[in-house]
């Protein structure tokens, strides 16, 4: 990385950088430190070098993308003198003028501008490829100034959204950040626990633990470091003098468990009525159940609730969903002549999951935890 955009520290234009790998990678963490040199070695030289890097999770249209990118410019003027451009406001202007503007601020500013887009797929999936689209290209219309682009994601489909021309210019470097082995988690922890930890409280196998159930399931640094944190924790909380495996085995499960509940409690409200449909077939004793089955208590339901009944397919649709988050296990079966069909089971105890979806209150307001088993059973007669 480094080596592609040292081309700017003598004026020119550094290739557009796209940065593929799965989360906790350290994606992000080595495009800020790169970028941070970068500036460090362009005030060294002489030279005008600025980094800009924006969160598309964050700002995720066309509109605050260009707006941030002016408002980072500005911020980077040491003496704004009466003939410094005024700063895009965050909405408002019509989108040619914003451009416009931000050209002329490029062009009074000089030198090479690198812009970072962190989670570029949120862009694009949420506002299309037009502002990829107008900054690959807006170099043509530069004379004083030149920008290069960098795109960071964790889906590599996300190319599919784009336009050939936008994917031909934006991804003229390519890189790939593999997940971490158990070694090099290891040393990333070992750096960590030198600062967080007393002295002979880590018992020998607990950072070879951390990274080996780490990279087992993501190859995640943010995974590994999490496991750690909360092992000492749990171990401080048990007033232990030292932190054992045991402690790691429990973080690991307090960790799945929380997981689990941010991500059934962020779920759209059709999702956690699905959800529900399979508690009741789960509470009267119907562990394994099949897509058919949850369709027939969803549509008894969703009327009730104000929705919208989804299709067989779309209910399909979220089913999967739903597996891809581990909520639940699913796996196709063969019935004959009777085609295919999706069994589906919850891998764990309900306790939890039931109690984040009675707590949600639209749900609660249209007496959903009311229903019981008897209502569900006489759907089955």
């Amino acid at each position: 990385m480094a080596s592609i955009l040292a081309l700017s520290l003598k004026n020119e234009t550094p290739s557009n950088i796209l940065i593929y790998g799965k989360t906790g990678t350290g994606k992000t963490a080595v495009v800020r430190f790169v970028g941070t040199e970068l500036e460090t070695a362009s005030l060294h030289m002489g030279t005008s070098c600025r980094v800009v890097h924006l969160n598309c999770e964050v700002i995720d249209t066309q509109y605050r993308v260009l707006a941030q990118i002016s408002k980072s410019l500005a911020g980077d003027e040491e003496s704004p003198s009466d003939k410094a451009r005024p700063v895009i406001p965050m909405t408002g202007w019509p989108t040619d003028q914003v451009y416009q503007e931000l050209k002329n601020q490029l062009e009074a500013t000089g030198g090479v501008l690198v812009i970072v887009l962190d989670e570029i797929d949120k862009l694009v999936k949420k506002s299309g490829d037009e502002t990829l689209y107008n900054l690959t290209r807006i170099n043509t219309d530069l004379k004083k100034s030149k920008v290069s682009m960098i795109g960071i994601s964790n889906d590599l489909s996300f190319k599919d959204f784009l336009d050939p021309r936008v994917l031909s210019s934006l991804s003229e470097e390519e890189l790939v950040f593999p997940p971490y082995n158990a070694p090099q988690l290891c040393d990333i922890l070992k750096q960590r626990a030198d600062i967080a930890f007393n002295p002979n409280v880590l018992m020998d196998g607990v950072i070879p633990l951390c990274a080996a159930l780490a990279a087992q399931e993501h190859g995640d640094a943010r995974r590994a470091l999490d496991l750690l944190r909360v092992s000492g924790e749990i171990a401080d909380r048990a007033e232990s003098d030292k932190v054992d495996e045991k402690h790691v085995k429990l973080a690991q499960a307090k960790i799945e468990t929380d997981s689990m509940v941010e991500c059934i409690a962020t779920l759209p409200t059709q999702s956690k009525i699905i959800l529900y449909s399979m508690l009741l077939l789960d509470q009267m004793g119907q562990h394994i159940f099949t897509s058919g089955e949850v369709a027939r208590i969803y549509k008894e339901i969703a009327p009730g609730m104000d929705l919208d009944i989804l299709t067989h397919r779309r209910i399909t649709d979220l089913i999967s969903e739903l597996n891809m988050l581990g909520v639940i296990n699913t796996r196709v079966v063969s019935r004959g002549r009777y085609g295919r069909t999706k069994e589906m089971w919850f891998d764990s105890n309900t306790t939890k999951i039931w109690d984040v979806i009675l707590g949600d209150p639209r749900l609660n307001a249209h007496g959903l935890g009311k229903m019981d088993v008897v209502w569900v059973k006489t759907l089955f007669r």
